[in-house]
Formats: structure tokens, C-alpha cells, sequence
């Protein structure tokens, strides 16, 4: 009865929607760097630019956490997409910085292909945080989140494989196969998002 009288804060869902926005545009970015490599330092600190929002949006629903006596769903869950959100940002920018790092200029087809990946995923992880009441449609954004995780997966090792057969140079090896990984894990944390998505839907029937 006293949950009932106390209205629960709607802030969170825009902070998670706001976020949510963040990395897509931190994806969008990515795979247009990908398909065009000139301004890279520009671009690539358009990229931290975007990160570090991430980082800003992250801390500021993790204050508002503290200081919130009935949230809309459980705190550490709360916390748990905050965190996952914010990884999978993380790991964009990581990419990015690793192609001015190792001075990256002809990057496996794949990183592309990775880079379209996780912009659908995004979309995916925009539309579910956008109504997170709507159960079915929540998970239905984790289902397709998890399927594109298994095609970058795919994507990812058949990459490898054809580096690994073709690349002369351990040096050059090393820095494509460690860009490849960045990407790909940040597939990974999309479905640890798509994981704790599923959790608050199942919480919550």
C-alpha cells in the first residue's frame, strides 16, 4: 500500500533513454570511420567526446540511485544496466582509439561489418530502454540483441582465421587481431545489457 502512495521517479527511465542515444551516436560515429579514415584524430576525440557523456549520464543516475527511496525497478538492477550501458560505450571508443594508436590503415572487412553490428544492437538497446513497461517488446530487443552478439561472434572468427592465413607481419597481426577483439566485445556487453534487460522483465511478471 505505501509503494502505491509514494510515486516512483521517472527520471531514470530518461536518463537510461538519454544514454541509450549516447551510444548510438557513438556507434554511428565508429562505423563511419571505419568507411572513412580521413580527420581520424578529429574524429576520434569526437569519439572520448561522446564517451565521456556516457560516463557523465552513468554517474548521474548512480547519484540519483543513492538518493531515491522507491525506484521503478530494483536498485541493483538499476545499477547493473547503468553499468553494462556504459561498458559497451567503453568499448567503442576503445576501438576507435586503437586504430590512431597502432596507426591502423587497412582494417579487416569485418571491423565494418562489427561496426553495423553494433549499431543495430544499439537500436535494439534504444528501443527497449525507451518503454521498459512494455514486456513483450523488451524482450524481443534482448532476442534480437543476443542474435546479432552470435553474428559478430561469427563475423569476428572467420575474420581471425583469414588474418591469421594471410598477415605476414606478427606486429600488424597483433594490433588487427586485438582491434578485431575490441569490437567484438563490445558486442559482448550489449548482451550483458540484453541480460539485465531480461532480468527486470522477469522481476517485474
Amino acid at each position: 500500500m505505501f509503494k502505491l502512495l509514494m510515486p516512483r521517479d521517472t527520471q531514470f527511465n530518461v536518463m537510461f533513454t538519454e544514454m541509450s542515444a549516447n551510444i548510438t551516436q557513438g556507434a554511428t560515429l565508429l562505423k563511419e570511420i571505419f568507411a572513412d579514415f580521413t580527420d581520424l584524430p578529429v574524429r576520434i576525440q569526437q569519439l572520448k567526446t561522446i564517451e565521456h557523456r556516457g560516463d557523465e549520464i552513468t554517474h548521474t543516475i548512480l547519484i540519483k540511485l543513492n538518493k531515491t527511496f522507491i525506484t521503478p525497478f530494483d536498485r541493483e538492477d538499476i545499477h547493473a544496466l547503468a553499468a553494462s550501458m556504459d561498458d559497451v560505450l567503453d568499448y567503442i571508443y576503445a576501438a576507435g582509439l586503437r586504430i590512431v594508436t597502432y596507426k591502423v590503415t587497412s582494417p579487416p572487412r569485418a571491423c565494418a561489418l562489427t561496426a553495423e553490428i553494433i549499431i543495430k544492437q544499439a537500436h535494439q538497446i534504444a528501443k527497449a530502454v525507451k518503454n521498459l513497461e512494455d514486456h513483450e517488446n523488451v524482450l524481443a530487443c534482448c532476442v534480437e540483441i543476443n542474435f546479432l552478439e552470435n553474428e559478430a561472434d561469427r563475423v569476428t572468427q572467420e575474420a581471425m582465421a583469414e588474418l591469421f592465413e594471410t598477415e605476414t607481419n606478427p606486429i600488424n597481426l597483433i594490433k588487427l587481431k586485438e582491434l578485431l577483439e575490441t569490437l567484438e566485445r563490445s558486442t559482448d556487453k550489449a548482451e550483458d545489457v540484453a541480460n539485465v534487460l531480461e532480468s527486470i522483465v522477469l522481476k517485474s511478471r
